[in-house]
C-alpha cells in the first residue's frame, strides 16, 4: 500500500510539468544580464551575451518525520500537491518534481521569484516542510532565460 501511495505521489507530482510551461508564460522580474566569456561566443557571430537569470531551486530530501497512518500520509500529500500548484499558478515555481529512486534527495523546487529569502519562504509554507516529512535546502543557480527542457 505505502509503495502504491508514493508512486501515486510521485505521479501527481510529474503532472507538476503541464504547470511548468504554464507557470512560464507568466510575468517575470527582469533578468540579470551576465556577459559570456570570448571563448564561450559563437565564432563569426556579433550575437549580444545571452541573458543570464538567477533562479533559486530547493532541493527537498527526505525529513525526520516519515508517517505510517495513511490518512496522514494522504493528507500531507495532497498539500503538497496543492501548494505546488498554486505556486506554479502564480508564476513562482517553474518546475518541480520528484527524483525517482527512492533516495533521501526526494525532489526539487525551482522557483522565479526576486530573492532567496522568497523561495526559502514558499518551501516552508509546504505542508510537506511543516511537518517534518521533508527538509530542503536552498540554493541560488543561474541559467540562460528561456531555456526549456525539450
Amino acid at each position: 500500500m505505502r509503495k502504491l501511495l508514493l508512486t501515486t505521489g510521485f505521479a501527481l507530482a510529474f503532472g507538476l510539468c503541464t504547470l511548468s510551461a504554464e507557470a512560464q508564460t507568466k510575468a517575470k522580474p527582469a533578468a540579470k544580464k551576465v556577459p559570456v566569456a570570448a571563448s564561450q561566443k559563437a565564432p563569426e557571430s556579433n550575437a549580444e551575451a545571452p541573458e543570464m537569470k538567477t533562479y533559486y531551486m530547493a532541493l527537498l530530501k527526505k525529513g525526520p518525520y516519515q508517517p505510517t497512518d495513511t490518512a496522514e500520509v494522504n493528507s500531507i500529500q495532497r498539500g503538497h500537491m496543492a501548494h505546488i500548484r498554486k505556486m506554479a499558478a502564480d508564476g513562482k515555481l517553474v518546475m518541480a518534481g520528484p527524483f525517482l529512486d527512492n533516495g533521501d534527495l526526494r525532489g526539487i523546487f525551482i522557483f522565479d521569484v526576486a530573492s532567496l529569502a522568497e523561495a526559502k519562504a514558499l518551501t516552508e509554507a509546504d505542508p510537506a516542510v511543516k511537518a517534518g516529512k521533508l527538509i530542503m535546502e536552498l540554493h541560488p543557480w543561474m541559467s540562460q532565460r528561456g531555456t526549456k527542457l525539450p
